[in-house]
């Protein structure tokens, strides 16, 4: 097995990097510019689907930028949804979700159906990082994979 150099400082700097800082094309402070469920990863290359020790430090990154996000968007009113969704085993699909008005007649507000209280993940480590969450509404359910939709009542218009 090859030995990989270098992953200490790798996540020292998953721990305290800031992807927004990176982007210059999108103006989170604009309240005119839209989004279409923008959306961005934090496992691309799906490191976490290995272990949970390896999913959990990118998860602490999501959750951190969504603080950031928040702050980045406080100035603007509730013409906006955000939220995070992770899906069960594939870390790689685990994203940070911005939906606003749009141009392209999307659905605004987001409505999800068939979504339940009561958890449908069979991945116990995650079901425990999850429990831990306290300022997050949860709501969960199936569609190729089981998923978890999270998002904060205080934070634009809740998911329905």
């Amino acid at each position: 097995m090859k030995r990989h150099r270098g992953l200490r400082r790798y996540y020292d700097r998953l721990s305290i990097a800031n992807d927004f800082d990176r982007m210059k094309e999108f103006d989170f402070k604009n309240s005119k510019t839209w989004t279409e469920n923008w959306h961005l990863h934090f496992d691309w290359r799906g490191y976490g689907n290995r272990s949970f020790k390896r999913r959990e430090p990118r998860l602490d990154k999501l959750f951190r930028h969504f603080d950031l996000l928040i702050s980045e968007i406080e100035n603007q009113h509730n013409d906006l949804q955000l939220y995070a969704v992770l899906l069960d085993y594939n870390s790689s699909g685990d994203a940070l979700f911005l939906h606003k008005p749009n141009a392209n007649n999307s659905q605004f507000p987001f409505k999800t159906a068939n979504l339940s209280k009561t958890t449908t993940l069979t991945n116990n480590p995650l079901n425990n990082y999850l429990d831990n969450l306290d300022d997050y509404e949860k709501m969960y359910g199936k569609a190729n994979e089981a998923f978890c939709l999270l998002f904060k009542k205080s934070v634009g218009l809740p998911i329905e």
